[in-house]
């Protein structure tokens, strides 16, 4: 999915994507798009390893800008669900990267199904399924 229709990169400014430390991967794919964050201390529980909310957070960053690419002008998409099961750990030092797959592309919502993967370890660490709403912008 190409990210400059809503210049990603300034964006998150001072968000929790930016505290994260999320970066976005552009795709040829236009049904995908993909994600990185380092696990650290920014993001790790008292085990050392990736707190769960943060693959949550980083699949809801994932969908909802995918979202966001894909509404006209005059739309926007919210997080209205989220699923997620987490499979194993990521340690401190290893990067997670997600992507994300539209498996739905209606008028008023998008469904999205996001992995998130060691880079590492190659690992699955989390598999997480987005509904985004879809609404007219005021």
């Amino acid at each position: 999915m190409r990210l400059d229709k809503n210049h990603i990169k300034e964006r998150i400014q001072d968000t929790l994507m930016q505290t994260l430390q999320i970066y976005f991967v552009e795709t040829d794919d236009p049904d995908s798009l993909e994600a990185t964050m380092p696990v650290g201390v920014h993001n790790a529980q008292t085990m050392q390893v990736l707190h769960g909310g943060a693959p949550i957070a980083l699949a809801e960053s994932v969908a909802g800008v995918g979202s966001n690419l894909l509404c006209n002008d005059d739309e926007a998409a919210y997080g209205m669900q989220i699923s997620a099961n987490h499979i194993a750990k990521a340690k401190m030092g290893e990067t997670v990267r997600a992507k994300g797959t539209i498996i739905h592309k209606g008028r008023s919502t998008h469904v999205w199904n996001i992995d998130v993967v060691s880079e590492q370890s190659g690992k699955l660490i989390s598999s997480i399924r987005i509904t985004n709403v879809v609404v007219k912008k005021k």
